[in-house]
């Protein structure tokens, strides 16, 4: 027997798939993507714990498509700069098809966990890390003590570790 969630998720894609998709198709300009896109959705609602908001279908599924669509944008604007980079690259020097590969979802899995900071410990880290300032010039920077800048950054670290080697 069908869980309330499943028959719930089967009632909104049967009467709101097609607007969906047309609606994605829109933000996109592109039919296929849009069709991957919509079909997200529904996988996410499948995947929820929580009850479904019925009352207002279509704010509550374009919310969610929103969400993907910021994800989408964000995943061809890395891949945008990497393949900037590799156009760069000497032909003799550029990695393998495959290597290409786990580079791109090596920078998607980071940027999506620099994503899951607040913008100060973002900040932080980042400047600590990339640019390799010390805690005293990040606090002025941000404004903070030097206590707070030195708990963003470890924050930061924290986050880096949780997402390569879980919540340990």
């Amino acid at each position: 027997m069908p869980s309330k969630t499943h028959v719930q998720v089967e009632t909104l894609y049967a009467h709101h798939h097609g607007w969906l998709h047309g609606w994605l198709r829109r933000q996109l300009g592109n039919s296929s993507e849009a069709a991957d896109l919509a079909h997200d959705v529904f996988v996410r609602l499948l995947g929820r714990s929580t009850a479904i908001e019925t009352r207002e279908p279509r704010a509550y599924l374009s919310t969610i498509a929103r969400g993907l669509l910021v994800d989408h944008w964000r995943r061809r604007e890395l891949e945008r700069a990497w393949l900037e980079v590799l156009a760069r690259t000497p032909e003799e020097l550029a990695p393998s098809p495959e290597s290409r590969m786990l580079v791109l979802e090596a920078l998607i899995k980071i940027d999506q966990m620099l994503d899951a900071l607040k913008p100060k410990v973002r900040q932080a880290f980042l400047w600590a890390q990339l640019d390799g300032m010390r805690c005293p010039q990040i606090a002025e920077r941000l404004g903070v003590s030097l206590a707070t800048a030195e708990r963003y950054i470890a924050a930061g670290l924290r986050q880096c570790y949780a997402h390569r080697f879980g919540d340990a």
